[in-house]
């Protein structure tokens, strides 16, 4: 009896072992039910099956969103080969199970040689189509964080109910030479307050916080804080950006304080006389409080102790950088200059603080306001040798005058140059016989004149 039922017991596992045998054998060689590969069924064929249907069927190319189908284009040829056998087994292998399985399996297998004639028409078809349904959908918004008044800060996120489109696409072109592409449409979905983008906003944001900055300005030092200078911050995109109208109001002190663009100048004369200018001119410079606030919060940001405000500065006329930074001597004139005296109708030019030069000038004609030469400080904008003079006379004519030395210092066209055509040298010729403006020199003294001056050197019109 023992020997009987043992007996059984051995022939049942052995049927066991041949039906478990064949299972295996049978779902190691065919597809499950419901498998497709790029949208073709190949549910219980073996995988030289599946080859040769996936070689014999047309390309419907139909587009399904959501489930609704939205674009249906012509019938296209496969291209699977024979060389494609091999990713069709790769396919059998991914969707194996021991037992079979009714559950939907999608596969995608890329044939060596792909079809793309119809992918474009199915983009823009998307598109449009997605296009139509988000008008008037609000999208999210990320939440971010923020520096502001010293503190940082995540600003929490706002869902919206625009169509992530470029996931759909994306889905589209994983697919593109599917018989059938399905689409999921899904709404975008913002940046939430703990996702890693956000957490390294605000770990980038608190390195800026406590620091501190020196700011030099020619010879003086500011010592600043993050507070001074940064009002807000973001950093997006692998870069800061920043607010820095915190820094405005300082700067405003500063330029008061030490600039030169706009103000006038005390001065002594050549005959020793003290005066002040007027307030007229283009020669200085003045700190631009947009340019001083990207320069600090960046060297917060680089984690720098000190910068000068020399890259900051800007200027009026021929040179916008500014003139005269960094220049303390003479009241901020230096020591390198030209001096024109009207009522004296001449010019000195001194370099090193040594007056190298001196000459008679007629200037501009004084009963014609527009001709007057214009007081104030000025700079040489540039030299040129020789030159045409081109301009509008009294008259209305016009007028192209050669010289053989001209230094402009005015951007209305004033300037040293050399007079071969004038007669009238008397010391009240400018009274109504001037010039339109420029110095006029004598054509025996303009050489030595023209270069004793150099670019961007200050004119004192007096």
């Amino acid at each position: 009896m023992r020997f009987q039922l043992k007996h059984g017991l051995l022939v049942i596992i052995a049927l066991l072992v041949i039906v478990i045998g064949i299972n295996w054998w049978h779902q190691a060689r065919h597809f499950n039910r419901n498998v497709t590969i790029n949208g073709i069924n190949v549910g219980g064929l073996t995988a030289k099956q599946a080859s040769q249907k996936l070689k014999n069927a047309k390309n419907s190319n139909l587009v399904y969103l959501n489930g609704d189908l939205i674009y249906n284009g012509p019938d296209t040829n496969s291209t699977f080969t024979t060389a494609d056998e091999a990713k069709v087994k790769d396919a059998l292998h991914k969707q194996f199970s021991f037992f079979p399985s009714r559950k939907s399996y999608s596969l995608q297998v890329k044939p060596t040689k792909r079809d793309l004639s119809q992918y474009e028409p199915k983009k823009e078809f998307v598109q449009t189509t997605l296009q139509r349904e988000n008008r008037g959908r609000q999208a999210p918004v990320d939440a971010y964080a923020e520096l502001k008044n010293g503190k940082v800060t995540i600003h929490k996120g706002q869902k919206g109910t625009k169509i992530d489109e470029q996931r759909i696409l994306k889905q589209l072109s994983s697919r593109a030479t599917d018989s059938k592409i399905y689409l999921t449409a899904k709404q975008q979905q913002p940046l939430l307050p703990n996702s890693n983008t956000v957490l390294n906003e605000k770990k980038k944001l608190q390195k800026l916080t406590g620091k501190k900055v020196n700011y030099k300005v020619e010879k003086k030092t500011y010592r600043l804080t993050t507070d001074d200078v940064i009002t807000s911050a973001t950093y997006k995109d692998g870069q800061y950006h920043f607010n820095t109208s915190a820094i405005n109001k300082k700067i405003k002190q500063i330029n008061q304080k030490q600039s030169t663009l706009g103000k006038a100048f005390k001065f002594k004369t050549p005959d020793g006389k003290d005066i002040t200018t007027t307030k007229d001119g283009s020669y200085g410079w003045k700190i631009s409080p947009e340019r001083a606030g990207k320069t600090l919060a960046n060297a917060i940001a680089d984690g720098k102790t000190s910068v000068d405000a020399k890259a900051d500065i800007y200027g009026i006329g021929y040179n916008r950088s500014g003139t005269g930074y960094g220049v303390t001597e003479n009241n901020g004139i230096g020591n390198t200059y030209a001096v024109i005296s009207i009522a004296d109708q001449h010019a000195w030019f001194y370099k090193n603080g040594k007056c190298v030069d001196d000459v008679d000038v007629v200037t501009g004609k004084m009963s014609n306001k527009a001709d007057q030469t214009p007081k104030g400080v000025w700079y040489i904008m540039y030299k040129q040798s020789p030159s045409v003079l081109k301009g509008t006379s009294d008259n209305g004519s016009k007028y192209s005058s050669k010289v053989s030395y001209w230094a402009q210092f005015t951007d209305s066209g004033c300037g040293f140059h050399d007079a071969s055509w004038r007669h009238n040298w008397s010391k009240t010729a400018y009274l109504n016989d001037g010039s339109n403006g420029c110095a006029n020199m004598h054509p025996s003294d303009a050489a030595g004149a023209y270069n004793s001056l150099e670019v961007n050197e200050p004119v004192i019109v007096y």
